[in-house]
């Protein structure tokens, strides 16, 4: 016996019965709190000098240990595209992957699953980094950064 919900919007949210006749044992029921979450993302802007390091935090509420278990990505955005810079499964909290091409040798992750960038170039202004956290195959944690670039 189960309940299958689609479309699952925060006004679902509540309590739920289930009861049913047995016999020779009478009624039975369960009763389950269903506690629908909108999915939040986080919008923060990081300034820092030309030539200088970046570090950005990926979920700044969550410790490491949160993050560990969960696989990880960062992607970085602007003129309209998006592209992943690094991956990291839970498997292999060691290993991650780095693809790409204009921030390869630039990026790497740092302490608490935090980006880095190193060093900084004019071409990083405006540009959106966002940390993307996969709790569940439809559930995802997200933060995004703005970067402002100062010359000195």
């Amino acid at each position: 016996w189960a309940l299958h919900l689609k479309n699952v919007t925060v006004s679902l949210s509540g309590q739920y019965e289930c009861s049913f006749a047995t016999y020779p044992h009478g009624t039975k029921a369960a009763k389950i709190q269903l506690v629908v979450k909108a999915e939040e993302e986080k919008h923060y802007v990081k300034e820092v000098q030309l030539n200088q390091t970046l570090e950005i935090p990926c979920l700044e509420d969550m410790t490491s240990e949160n993050l560990s278990n969960y696989p990880l990505k960062w992607l970085v955005g602007g003129n309209g595209r998006k592209e992943e810079l690094v991956t990291k499964e839970p498997s292999c909290p060691a290993v991650y992957r780095n693809s790409s091409a204009l921030y390869g040798q630039r990026v790497l992750l740092g302490l608490n699953n935090a980006l880095r960038i190193f060093p900084t170039k004019i071409t990083d202004d405006g540009r959106v980094f966002s940390c993307h956290v996969v709790y569940h195959p439809e559930r995802v944690q997200k933060s995004s950064t703005i970067v402002k670039i100062f010359g000195k």
